[in-house]
């Protein structure tokens, strides 16, 4: 492994750390090379590459707000006989405890991001030359997201929806009452979502949702920090609806 992955990287060092990691889906493993230190997540299952990727465009996108720090994203690669790694920036990183109050923060910088974008791309256009095309990163706005991402090893399909309503009630419930009939076959669940879903809008009504970019799969065991502040990772983005 480590031979592919220093040719992959281009580099002539690749010198473990020590550092080690990993939970119940990935292993993980720091290694210095002539770039820095990074950290390499591995996977043999066969949907390591889809979960990767998703994991990957998560941080990109969460990278390019500037509101909150995650590991910088390097490179996913395929290994001989069926194992994919993921390389990212290495961080040093404890448990979340000084930094709480500023997650906060920023999670909520996080999600009103897209809409002070939107709010500053329609000053701009009142102004001659200037407009969407000068901005490093672009207005959103509909639902969703460019690619697949995963929760654990569970697909979220992101497929772009004009509005909230309609993505989460096809893209995010109706998936969890497909495997439920597939995998019982409960014929109440399925017959009260149907209900469900016709009142969905009214909880909705006179309310506007600008859409925002969600980690997507936030929890206490991918939050972090170091001496600067907090620090997230494996995200499962998409823009969706944040309580503001």
């Amino acid at each position: 492994m480590e031979d592919a992955l220093r040719r992959e990287l281009g580099t002539a060092v690749l010198r473990p750390t020590g550092h080690s990691g990993g939970g119940c889906i990935s292993q993980g493993q720091s290694y210095d090379t002539d770039r820095g230190r990074v950290y390499v997540k591995s996977n043999s299952k066969a949907e390591a590459r889809r979960m990767f990727e998703g994991e990957m465009a998560s941080l990109e996108a969460i990278l390019k707000t500037q509101t909150i720090r995650v590991p910088k994203p390097i490179k996913v690669i395929d290994l001989p006989g069926g194992n994919t790694l993921f390389v990212m920036e290495h961080l040093e990183m404890r448990g979340l405890n000084r930094h709480s109050a500023k997650l906060g923060t920023q999670l909520a910088d996080l999600h009103l991001h897209n809409q002070q974008l939107g709010e500053k791309l329609k000053k701009e256009e009142s102004t001659v030359g200037k407009g969407q095309g000068q901005m490093d990163v672009q207005f959103v706005d509909q639902f969703g997201f460019h690619t697949v991402t995963c929760c654990g090893y569970l697909p979220q399909v992101n497929d772009w929806q004009n509005d909230w309503v309609t993505f989460f009630a096809k893209q995010r419930i109706q998936p969890q009452m497909d495997m439920i009939e597939k995998n019982s076959g409960d014929r109440e669940a399925r017959e009260l979502w149907a209900q469900l879903q016709l009142k969905i809008p009214s909880l909705f009504c006179d309310v506007e949702i600008v859409p925002a970019l969600l980690h997507g799969d936030l929890w206490g065991g991918n939050v972090a920090e170091d001496d600067s502040g907090p620090i997230i990772f494996d995200p499962a983005s998409f823009y969706g609806h944040s309580e503001k």
